[in-house]
C-alpha cells in the first residue's frame, strides 16, 4: 500500500479517508434500495427521473443527500437500472372501404381533460397465444378511459373499450374521439357508438403513425413497465393488466403532467370545468 501510494503520489490517510466516506455514503444509502424495490413492485419499469420524483419526500425525511444524478449512479451499481425494450408489430389494416372520417386533431389545441379521447389496439402475449388490448386514453390528461382485452382483434371488443370510456367521463361537454384508419374503428358498430353518445369522430390522414403518437405511446408505457411478464393463462393476464391500468393512472408520474398523475390532472380539471 505504501509503495503503491508513493508511486501514484497520494498519501495512505488520503485513501483511507476516502475509503470511510464511501462506506459512510453507503450505509447512509441503505435504505434506498429497498424504497427503490418497493416503488418498483407496483411500477415496475419506471424511469430514474420519476423514481426520483417519487422518493424526494422520502430522502429528505430522511436526511439523505442524494440527487437525481446521484440516484442514477446508485442504480448503476446497484444494477437497477430499466433497459428499454424494442418491439413492433403491426396491428392496423386500413386498406378497406369502409368510410374514413377526416383528421379534426390538425392544428387544434387540446387543453381540457374530455375534449379529446384517442384510441388504438397493440397486442400483448401469454403462453396461450396472442391476445389484443383496446385502450381508450384522454389526450389531455392522459387517463386511460377505458380498454379491453380479448382473444380476437374484433369491433364488438373495441366497443366495449369505448363504452367504459363513456361511463367513465365527469363532463357532458363535446368531445371528439381520435384513431387510426383500421377496420374496427371505421366499422357501422364502432361508428353507431359513436354516434350514440354524441361523440365526433376523427382519424389520422392515411398511413401517418405519429398522428396517433399519444396512443401509441399508452400502449408503449403499459407493455414497456407494466406488462412485462409472460402470464400463463389469458385469466392471469386480465388480472395483471387491471392492476396494471390502476398503477398507471392513480401512481406513475408524467412529465408532461409536470409529475402529477392522470387519475389527479384528470379530476382537478374536470372540476374546475364543472363549475365553469
Amino acid at each position: 500500500m505504501t509503495r503503491s501510494c508513493r508511486l501514484y503520489g497520494i498519501s495512505p490517510q488520503a485513501i483511507y479517508q476516502r475509503l470511510q466516506r464511501h462506506a459512510k455514503r453507503q450505509k447512509a444509502q441503505a435504505p434506498v434500495e429497498h424504497w427503490v424495490r418497493e416503488v418498483r413492485r407496483r411500477l415496475p419499469r419506471l424511469g430514474t427521473r420519476k423514481l426520483y420524483h417519487l422518493l424526494q419526500p422520502r430522502l429528505q425525511a430522511s436526511g439523505i443527500k442524494l440527487g437525481r444524478d446521484g440516484l442514477f449512479d446508485f442504480l448503476r451499481e446497484c444494477r437497477l437500472l430499466i433497459q428499454p425494450k424494442r418491439r413492433y408489430t403491426k396491428t392496423t389494416h386500413s386498406r378497406h372501404w369502409l368510410r374514413k372520417h377526416p383528421n379534426l386533431l390538425a392544428g387544434l389545441s387540446v387543453e381540457q381533460p374530455e375534449q379529446v379521447f384517442v384510441s388504438d389496439i397493440t397486442y400483448v402475449e401469454s403462453c396461450e397465444g396472442v391476445h389484443y388490448l383496446s385502450l381508450v386514453t384522454d389526450a389531455a390528461s392522459r387517463k386511460i378511459m377505458g380498454y379491453e382485452l380479448s382473444q380476437q382483434m374484433r369491433a364488438e371488443d373495441t366497443v366495449k373499450a369505448l363504452r367504459r370510456a363513456v361511463k367513465a367521463r365527469c363532463t357532458t361537454k363535446p368531445l371528439i374521439h381520435h384513431s387510426d384508419r383500421g377496420v374496427q374503428y371505421c366499422s357501422d358498430l364502432y361508428q353507431r357508438e359513436l354516434d350514440k353518445s354524441g361523440i365526433q369522430p376523427s382519424m389520422t390522414d392515411g398511413y401517418d403513425c405519429y398522428q396517433n403518437a399519444l396512443a401509441e405511446r399508452v400502449n408503449g408505457i403499459l407493455k414497456q413497465e407494466f406488462l412485462t411478464v409472460r402470464c400463463r393463462t389469458f385469466a392471469e393476464l386480465q388480472k395483471l393488466l387491471a392492476e396494471s391500468v390502476y398503477a398507471y393512472n392513480h401512481l406513475r408520474p408524467h412529465l408532461s403532467l409536470g409529475m402529477e398523475t392522470p387519475e389527479s390532472v384528470h379530476k382537478k380539471a374536470s372540476s374546475i370545468s364543472e363549475l365553469a
